[in-house]
């Protein structure tokens, strides 16, 4: 068994969610009981939390509040290339055990484990990884997707993330992968990719059920698009296109819902959802469906509340204005 040692020196930071976790000992965040929400708002940690980890410093990118920030100038162009008047937003996650992508805690007594590496393996930090042998991959076991496995080392407060992920015992083989201190405001090094497109951690953006019913998400969202700029900007440090025209979107281009858009007839689940993507936005953060918010996976969803995201248009968002542009890869 490896003890819990720090992570590669190559490390991005990860934002997690800020939600009262259930289970341990390698057990993924899914329940079929009763949430257990906290006491009080006011009891709250000033950050998310997860596995008894503060997820990134208060003032790292997916921690601020948005909602004043300047709209670019380019919002338009970016909005009708990524077909915003014909499309609402979906949330893809819900009670379907198989929707979303669950995220599994590592205890102190999780062994490290080899890990091989065989789509990007010169971009990925090498292992061992503490993926305890019931690591839950997204889809399920016999997923044919992107399974994605995303897993918090407790003890060391990192986060291990994967893409196409398969346990061969007695470790696991990836297509990729990449660790992220959980305490650090350090990137990926540029032009490299994690178990996401866009360089990004997964589990941060996630929509956890958790902390929708304590009635606050405080940061920002993940989504997707079917066709993305050969471009991305910080904090995303890879792209994943050849596609050169301008106005297509960039990774880690970031998105706010309109301060103007009435959220009044919006209950439960989606109105936090809402209210959040007013104040924290979403990033850009692979190709896949347009306008696809991530959420994790949690048989405690209310499909009803949610369905109510799948009636606002995507016209309703502006863009963030953005910083320097990288497209040298």
């Amino acid at each position: 068994m490896f003890a819990l040692r720090p992570p590669p020196s190559r490390l991005y930071p990860a934002v997690l969610a800020a939600f009262a976790l259930a289970g341990c000992g390698g057990a993924p965040i899914v329940a079929d009981g009763p949430a257990t929400v906290a006491a009080s708002f006011a009891l709250r940690p000033a950050v998310q939390q997860l596995g008894g980890c503060s997820v990134f410093p208060a003032d790292n990118p997916w921690n601020t509040d948005i909602s004043q920030s300047p709209v670019d100038s380019n919002s338009a162009n970016y909005l009708a290339a990524m077909n915003a008047s014909t499309t609402n937003l979906h949330p893809d996650f819900g009670s379907d055990p198989h929707y979303g992508i669950p995220i599994t805690l590592a205890p102190a007594d999780t062994p490290f484990v080899p890990m091989k590496f065989f789509l990007y393996p010169k971009q990925s930090d090498p292992g061992p990884y503490p993926f305890p042998k019931d690591t839950q991959i997204e889809g399920g076991k016999n997923a044919k997707g992107d399974r994605h496995a995303l897993v918090v080392g407790e003890v060391n407060c990192h986060l291990y993330e994967t893409y196409d992920t398969h346990y061969v015992g007695p470790g696991w083989r990836a297509g990729n992968g990449a660790v992220f201190d959980l305490s650090s405001d350090k990137l990926r090094p540029d032009c490299w990719t994690s178990a996401d497109a866009a360089g990004l951690p997964i589990a941060p953006a996630l929509v956890k059920y958790d902390e929708v019913q304590n009635g606050e998400i405080d940061h920002a969202m993940r989504f997707t698009m079917s066709t993305t700029q050969a471009a991305y900007q910080h904090p995303a440090t890879h792209y994943a296109s050849t596609n050169t025209d301008p106005n297509e979107p960039p990774m880690g281009l970031r998105v706010r819902l309109k301060a103007s858009f009435d959220t009044s007839p919006f209950t439960g689940e989606s109105l936090v959802v809402l209210t959040a993507l007013k104040k924290y936005g979403m990033f850009l953060a692979d190709n896949g469906s347009d306008w696809y918010i991530s959420g994790a996976t949690d048989k405690r969803w209310n499909d009803d509340d949610l369905d109510q995201l799948k009636t606002v248009s995507a016209s309703n968002f502006e863009v963030i204005q953005l910083g320097t542009l990288y497209t040298d890869c």
